[in-house]
């Protein structure tokens, strides 16, 4: 088992103290550093760093950072949301340790959504019936992770899913089961 046990701290946004979720950030007791290519090759970052190595997950809307002595989580509802998101990823880390000699190390970030693919199957109509300024926007955010195609009202049954296929496979969501 590489990664033993950990200190967290939660604290809520310094830059916006009217957001009522909370961040996180654990200092890890042992350095896991030679473990992020392997964690990276098994769940797919979405983005890698090599100096200093970190990797960094978008999880149901969340970006979680990993960095050698240090896991950083933002937008959690509550410190319940941060220990198990913890947990998950402290069995993520030492299952890649374990199974390191079966897993080819990965350091680069998984391909990321094409924003032109993605707006191409929008109306366009810059309606703000989805709660953003445009199209451009609306098709922004859901490469980013946090719309999907079924937050446009007026959207057909088949672009929607055009949309939401082709998203699918940005998705980290199949790999966090917590």
């Amino acid at each position: 088992m590489l990664l033993k046990s950990y200190t967290k701290k939660i604290f809520n946004s310094e830059c916006n103290p009217a957001y009522e979720g909370v961040h996180c950030v654990a200092t890890l007791d042992q350095d896991i550093a030679e473990a992020l290519p392997y964690l990276n090759a098994a769940l797919g970052g979405f983005e890698y760093l090599n100096n200093p190595p970190a990797v960094t997950f978008k999880v149901h809307g969340k970006l979680i950072t990993v960095q050698a002595s240090q896991i950083a989580i933002n937008a959690l509802k509550n410190e319940a949301e941060a220990d198990k998101i913890l947990a998950w990823l402290q069995r993520e880390i030492n299952e890649a340790w374990e199974n390191r000699n079966r897993i080819a190390p990965c350091h680069e970030g998984a391909p990321r959504p094409n924003l032109i693919e993605v707006l191409k199957h929008l109306p366009k109509t810059n309606c703000k019936q989805c709660n953003q300024p445009t199209c451009m926007v609306f098709a922004v955010r859901i490469a980013e992770g946090v719309l999907t195609a079924d937050n446009c009202p007026i959207l057909d049954k088949e672009k929607r899913g055009i949309i939401n296929d082709y998203m699918g496979q940005f998705d980290m969501e199949k790999y966090y089961s917590g």
